[in-house]
């Protein structure tokens, strides 16, 4: 065999060839070895969760860490790691805490952990082609169809999570009814603006969604809510009618199974009945709420959500899955790949070989595609679709302890309960008005945090500024709630106390959430 037969380049005299490179390691087995040590020291990060705090702020030399210049020379690995394990393990968000309870994410599990990192191995793009991942991702987005009771024919796509499912759902609603090729000619030509309905309540994704969608914000018309803040169907239906006499293209109804702030469900067979009378296309954004539909106590809640013409939900919520991960699902599957649908020369199907497949990408904006399904499908397939409704039903009975703690303490005022595992409270002593109560809480929550014992937010409930506990871990236990009352009455008396220098704050004059008295 001769020299160029063996792959040889001819070079001109004199030169060397310059070595190849490659990103493989040069020792594989101290690289095998540090990668046990990392996977040990993943399992205790998880085991001893409990007994570190909830959250605590970086110390200023470590967050300075994170602002030098462009690494220009190599580190080993093990030294990386350090810096990693130092800085970035020990300093986390805090949502896999079983107190975190600031927002509704869901708090991970480990064995989609090792599956993202087995999905990182194997590499592969989902955006499509004819191999195990990609049939692997159409199994979980069936899985999903099949949880929500949505028909097998319907389309699907898993995505970053629940805003950019959103943004999925909304899009096909748009172009179905544009009344022209919206995707040839663009918004301009649309005939009559179009307009999306959805409660005063709904996720502030939705007006990211109109926007990106060239329609603007005023195209979201926000209707009000009941007293159990779910949208106002007498007051939709009259948006709907004023807005056809006006000369505007109702759409879109956005019902939501799952507010942010209380976790209250839109009536969705109503609100379906509604959509079909008007011939308006129902999304439902069950990011929080979808996923009851797997839950034995609690199913009946999200009773019709199976009917929407298309649906937003969240596996890192309900599913618990790693972020990132979320999915959409589209009841007209041709509508869903019309809107999105682009075959260039290089990405045509063929009757065999890696294009013999569909193509992923033709559902959703990104060509390139990440491997999330194998965390939601290897979770499932070890623990059961049941195990994790029983964690749905387990978060709400929690939370329905934790109401009934607030409801039993004088000193706090539970402002809202819905029914999912969010409950919204404050620490009302007597004697303050709204804004003495505003500055008093959020001090309250601050502390909270800083404390490291639990981590909460706070938000606005029909002019009520509350604190806000989002129960949605599967580590949370009961008395972990118990802890959290007793916290925040303890915080709450120690700054409303007569030594207390807060308190002070509150009665300063001139100070508008002052009342002129003492606080008791």
């Amino acid at each position: 065999m001769t020299a160029r037969q063996e792959g040889a380049v001819d070079r001109p005299a004199g030169r060397r060839a310059a070595p190849e490179r490659t990103l493989d390691p040069a020792d594989w087995a101290s690289v095998r070895a540090l990668s046990h040590r990392i996977v040990d020291d993943a399992i205790d990060h998880l085991r001893d969760v409990r007994s570190r705090p909830c959250w605590r702020p970086m110390p200023p030399e470590v967050e300075a860490t994170f602002a030098t210049a462009l690494p220009r020379e190599p580190m080993p690995l093990a030294e990386v790691y350090g810096e990693v394990a130092a800085r970035v393990m020990a300093y986390p968000m805090g949502n896999i805490h079983p107190r975190f309870w600031a927002w509704y994410m869901g708090a991970s599990n480990y064995t989609g952990a090792l599956a993202d990192f087995l999905a990182a191995i194997q590499g592969s793009n989902l955006g499509g082609g004819n191999h195990a991942a990609a049939c692997l991702d159409r199994q979980v987005v069936d899985w999903c169809k099949e949880m929500v009771g949505f028909p097998a024919s319907a389309s699907g796509t898993l995505v970053s999570g629940g805003s950019m499912a959103n943004l999925i759902g909304l899009t096909v609603a748009r172009n179905i009814h544009a009344g022209i090729d919206v995707r040839e000619h663009g918004v301009a030509a649309i005939a009559r603006p179009l307009r999306f309905y959805g409660s005063d309540q709904m996720h502030s994704c939705h007006r990211k969604a109109v926007e990106a969608l060239g329609l603007g914000n005023r195209a979201l018309i926000r209707i009000p809510s009941d007293e159990e803040c779910r949208i106002d169907l007498a007051a939709l239906r009259r948006a709907i009618a004023n807005d056809r006499t006006a000369g505007l293209e109702p759409a879109c109804i956005i019902a939501t199974a799952g507010t942010v702030n209380t976790g209250a469900i839109d009536d969705l067979p109503a609100l379906a009945e509604l959509a079909r009378e008007e011939r308006l296309w129902l999304h439902v954004d069950g990011c929080i709420g979808a996923l009851l539909a797997i839950a034995p106590e609690n199913r009946w809640r999200v009773e019709g959500i199976e009917r929407a013409d298309s649906l937003a939900l969240d596996p890192h919520k309900g599913l618990h899955a790693p972020f990132e991960a979320g999915c959409a699902l589209v009841r007209d599957a041709c509508a869903h790949h019309a809107a999105f649908a682009v075959t260039p020369e290089y990405l045509e199907g063929k009757p065999r070989g890696l294009a013999a497949a569909p193509w992923l990408h033709e559902y959703g904006p990104q060509t390139s595609r990440g491997f999330r399904a194998l965390k939601i499908w290897m979770a499932l397939k070890e623990h059961g679709v049941a195990a994790f409704g029983a964690l749905i039903d387990q978060n709400i009975a929690q939370a329905r302890h934790l109401a009934e703690l607030v409801a039993a303490e004088p000193l706090l005022e539970l402002v809202a309960s819905a029914g999912l595992p969010i409950v919204c409270f404050r620490y009302r002593p007597p004697g303050l008005k709204e804004k003495a109560l505003h500055a008093l809480n959020v001090e309250i929550m601050l502390r909270v945090q800083e404390s490291g014992i639990a981590v909460l937010s706070d938000t606005t409930v029909k002019g009520r500024h509350c604190l806000r506990v989002a129960v949605a871990s599967h580590r949370t236990r009961s008395d972990d709630l118990d802890v959290l009352v007793e916290e925040v009455v303890r915080i709450g008396q120690s700054l409303t106390g007569a030594e207390s220098g807060f308190a002070a704050y509150l009665r300063t004059p001139g100070n508008p959430s002052a009342e002129g008295r003492a606080v008791r």
